[in-house]
């Protein structure tokens, strides 16, 4: 299939008052409050997990197994999400979404009533967590897009970014304080708020009420057709090769923050929810950034120079011997993934026509959900080298990677 040229858009950046008009749209504010307070949910309970397993396990490759859970949906199942999310009605998907997500964890605050809370409960939670997870790009993201235009998209995803980056501060900072003084229940019980809180808030939401458009042909047809068209789309193809680099050799070593923490730092609870929010803090700061100077012609270098800049802050990471200069590398790597993930759906939006938007973004959930073999490869290696060598490794084989594939991902400089 012939690759279509990109729609050029006027975007400009959060300084100017067409962007400042995108937090007026009413459903755009109810969907980045859902994305806000549900990201708050997954980080705060991600950490919580972390620490809970290792303890209960002393095994870096179960820690990494929780997070390969949460992964698996995306890799399974994001093309056919993004197909069939063109089928129903992006609100009730969501709302479906946002009953999963809070059965899934109302299993572990019962389970810690009871005293019966075990590692299999932990990794069904994040095994739904996951499957809700991986509706974010074709359902959540896609209402977004419908809520305030192509031409406001860029000025909207940065909004986004920067609301999921705070929640990398809070999450981890709340679940630490609360696993230290109230231990697991009272933890998964304010992620279990959350969710309700996004329920409530979803409900109210005035798009994606109908179906854009009848299909006459199948899921499997539609879903092979999505991956052709963007396997054979230059700008398409090079988003996805840097997002399943990304998904393989930087992503999954965030799970090694908490047991880097613990093993490597000699930190507590709190120092480690202390330390695992300094990433979110970096986030948060770099995606202001880019929301102040983002531009059609900077799209390629934010996203394919924040890659970079997480590999190698990350594996300088690992190797630090002080927690002061963890914390600030870590900064770093928070800074280099707001680039990242400001740009990767942006890129995919404003590349794909508006009929391949919500298959293109499903097949984009699939291309995160490659991150299940990074985490699987770095907990294997973690057993055997230690968590620390394994991250600083896994980043390594990342930077190679990008170098190695630069035709791959240079049409992203030639089109921008």
């Amino acid at each position: 299939m012939q690759s279509s040229a990109p729609t050029i858009l006027r975007v400009e950046s959060l300084e100017s008052g067409q962007a400042r008009r995108v937090l007026a749209v009413p459903d755009f504010r109810r969907l980045w409050l859902v994305g806000l307070v549900g990201s708050v949910a997954r980080w705060l309970e991600m950490l919580v997990i972390g620490v809970v397993v290792y303890q209960a396990t002393d095994s870096a490759l179960l820690v990494a197994a929780m997070t390969l859970l949460r992964m698996l949906p995306m890799g399974l199942f994001g093309a056919i999400l993004g197909v069939m999310a063109d089928r129903v009605p992006r609100r009730g998907a969501l709302l479906a979404v946002l009953v999963l997500q809070a059965v899934a964890v109302g299993e572990l605050v019962l389970a810690d009533l009871l005293g019966t809370l075990a590692v299999w409960q932990i990794a069904l939670a994040s095994l739904l967590g996951g499957l809700g997870w991986a509706t974010d790009n074709p359902v959540r993201r896609m209402l977004i897009g419908e809520a305030v235009g192509p031409a406001r998209m860029s000025q909207a995803m940065s909004l986004d970014v920067m609301a999921s980056n705070a929640s990398r501060v809070a999450g981890p900072a709340l679940g630490g304080t609360l696993l230290a003084l109230l231990g697991p229940g009272a933890a998964f019980g304010l992620c279990l708020l959350f969710h309700l809180v996004s329920f409530a808030t979803a409900l109210r939401l005035t798009v994606g009420t109908t179906v854009e458009r009848q299909r006459s042909r199948g899921v499997l047809q539609e879903m092979r057709e999505s991956f052709a068209f963007a396997l054979h789309h230059p700008r398409l193809r090079a988003v996805l090769l840097v997002t399943i680099v990304f998904n393989l050799s930087a992503w999954p070593c965030t799970s090694m923050i908490p047991v880097i923490g613990q093993s490597g730092l000699g930190l507590g609870p709190e120092g480690v929810g202390i330390l695992a929010s300094m990433d979110g803090l970096g986030a948060l700061v770099g995606a202001a950034l880019v929301g102040a100077f983002v531009a059609p012609h900077r799209h390629a270098a934010i996203y394919v120079g924040g890659t970079i800049i997480y590999l190698a802050m990350m594996a300088g990471f690992a190797l630090s011997p002080s927690p002061l200069l963890a914390g600030l590398l870590l900064v770093a790597v928070g800074v280099g993934g707001a680039g990242f993930a400001s740009m990767q759906a942006t890129l995919i939006y404003l590349s794909a026509p508006p009929e391949q938007r919500s298959r293109a973004l499903g097949v984009l959930s699939t291309a995160i959900g490659t991150g299940l073999l990074g985490f699987l490869q770095l907990g294997l290696l973690a057993e055997s080298l230690g968590a620390a060598t394994a991250t600083a490794v896994v980043c390594a084989q990342g930077i190679l990677v990008l170098a190695a594939t630069w035709s791959v991902w240079k049409p992203l400089f030639q089109q921008d």
